[in-house]
């Protein structure tokens, strides 16, 4: 089993203690998010669990609290972007904070296990073209040596979002002008010693030096675990979507960084009534088990090849 902590929520920055919690204890409650009255236990043991994906703004509250995950195969999908407070409310100064954080994460565990992500990209009258290049090529100069890739993707308008996104002023750009402005990015990524890979895109970019993405990755955790997977695409994600099957254990609603793009929240006051529920030390991410509910032992397996041969 792959887990994903989160695409839900932001587990690192803000549930940074209770996901020790769930380690050490060897379980977890995930409530499902379309049908609220079922829950899984699922097990964390290294038995199966083959590695753990972390989502991330900020996993600055993990950082001295690595070796927890000694037994566990694990890399970091960190987003790190141009915005500022207007669109990303709660992430502390990307310059001051965000960007050390990461370059000391990508010290302590490798270069090659912190994907950067600079997504989703939106234009309007502040955040143009010219100024995400700006603001990439800033990032990717700071960057350079700390990781060997990075993901892109273009923001989607989804019922959740598109009040804001409208608020915004957000605009798309022609096809043209799309791949030209990607095939900047490339170069740039390029330039200080990264790859590029688009997340989740229908539009074909590798004209721009731009490959489809799979961000939980089954070559890079082959190469993490050194043993074959036996997993196939995620299902439940969009067709476009590269990833490998995973089970997350995150719970919508309870985002805290406050990004005006969010697709993962219904409101700030949803937020706020279902953070109030946060227990560190309770099975379930920001909630509690009710009477009407049922709790089912999900059966979960090793995804590694029964011969456990070595990837090479």
């Amino acid at each position: 089993m792959i887990l994903s902590a989160s695409r839900r929520t932001d587990i690192p920055n803000y549930y940074a203690d209770w996901f020790f919690n769930r380690i050490k204890e060897g379980f977890v409650y995930v409530r499902n998010p379309i049908n609220p009255h079922q829950v899984s236990e699922i097990r964390l043991s290294p038995e199966v669990v083959d590695c753990i994906v972390f989502w991330t703004k900020n996993p600055a509250p993990m950082l001295e609290r690595l070796d927890e995950l000694r037994a566990y195969p694990f890399y970091f999908q960190f987003t790190l972007t141009g915005y500022e407070s207007d669109l990303e409310k709660n992430i502390p100064s990307k310059t001051d904070a965000v960007i050390p954080t990461f370059q000391k994460l990508a010290e302590k565990i490798g270069p090659e296990r912190v994907i950067w992500r600079y997504d989703p990209i939106l234009f309007n009258d502040k955040y143009t073209p010219s100024y995400h290049l700006r603001a990439f090529e800033q990032t990717a100069e700071a960057l350079r040596g700390f990781t060997g890739k990075c993901v892109i993707s273009f923001v989607d308008r989804y019922a959740k979002n598109k009040k804001a996104m409208d608020a915004l002023g957000v605009y798309g750009l022609e096809d043209a002008q799309l791949l030209a402005f990607a095939s900047q990015l490339s170069r740039i990524a390029g330039e200080n010693g990264m790859e590029t890979g688009s997340c989740a895109e229908d539009i074909d970019l590798e004209s721009c030096g731009i490959r489809h993405n799979c961000c939980v990755d089954k070559t890079l955790i082959e190469s993490l675990t050194g043993c074959r997977m036996d997993v196939g695409k995620d299902k439940y994600q969009r067709e476009v979507c590269g990833c490998v099957e995973s089970m997350d254990i995150g719970a919508y609603n309870t985002c805290k960084n406050g990004c005006a793009y969010c697709y993962a929240n219904h409101s700030m006051e949803s937020v706020i009534r279902d953070c109030v529920k946060y227990d560190p030390k309770a099975p379930l991410l920001c909630g509690t088990v009710k009477e009407d509910d049922k709790v089912t032992l999900r059966q979960v397996r090793s995804m590694k090849d029964g011969q456990m041969r070595l990837f090479v």
